[in-house]
């Protein structure tokens, strides 16, 4: 089971081979909003994506990279409308819902807690932390975050990020041919510089919440 996940779902190359640029825009949605996709491999994906992205644009009508990363960058700034949308409907609601294998309500307090501490910024910063960024955008609309200054952040956030490690993964893979041959490798340290702080993060926020049953402010605040 473990083994065909790592060869599936949980392996970037694969939503390249399997369903191209439509899959990876679904994967982008839906890891940027929704929380089904805090597991999956947002950036090592991008990365992987802009090392195929002239292939990705000579199968979508022969259009420019460019193109494909301004609709893969689109498709995260509607994934975080969704999740802001969601928790403006749902509000302090979701903050009793029991635990799932798709929902984990320590998530979405560490992203509450992270949102808290570096405000509206928060909208950027996230996009460039797994788990986080699935749940910052409903933690903004929980708290009813202005909309206007969301959306622009939403904007930056997502061309920034998106931009970034694909073209990171197109111009590396250009100056070292041989990335494409250790992919497992690349991504595996990807992995590695992106989850580790989030875990460490959790794993520290986890010993000082122990035996702390306060219950979780989520006051209105811009």
């Amino acid at each position: 089971m473990l083994h065909t996940l790592k060869e599936t779902i949980l392996n970037p190359e694969w939503y390249i081979q399997m369903g191209g640029l439509y899959l990876l825009i679904f994967v982008i949605f839906a890891e940027t909003g929704l929380f089904v996709g805090f597991f999956l491999p947002g950036d090592s994906l991008l990365f992987v994506a802009g090392i195929y992205a002239e292939e990705l644009a000579s199968e979508f009508f022969n259009v420019h990279y460019v193109v494909i990363m301004v609709l893969i960058a689109l498709a995260g700034v509607l994934g975080n409308y969704v999740g802001y949308w969601f928790g403006k409907k749902s509000g302090p609601f979701i903050y009793s819902r029991q635990d799932t294998f798709f929902f984990k309500k320590r998530h979405l307090i560490s992203a509450q807690k992270f949102y808290e501490k570096n405000g509206a910024l928060t909208i950027i910063a996230a996009r460039f932390l797994p788990i986080i960024r699935t749940f910052v955008p409903i933690v903004a609309g929980v708290v009813k975050m202005d909309y206007k200054k969301f959306t622009l952040y939403n904007f930056i956030g997502s061309f920034a990020w998106v931009f970034s490690m694909m073209l990171a993964g197109l111009f590396l893979s250009k100056q070292f041919p041989w990335i494409k041959t250790r992919l497992e490798i690349i991504v595996v340290v990807i992995i590695l510089v992106t989850t580790l702080p989030v875990i460490l993060k959790f794993a520290m926020g986890g010993k000082k919440n122990d035996g702390d049953n306060t219950e979780t402010d989520i006051s209105s605040h811009d």
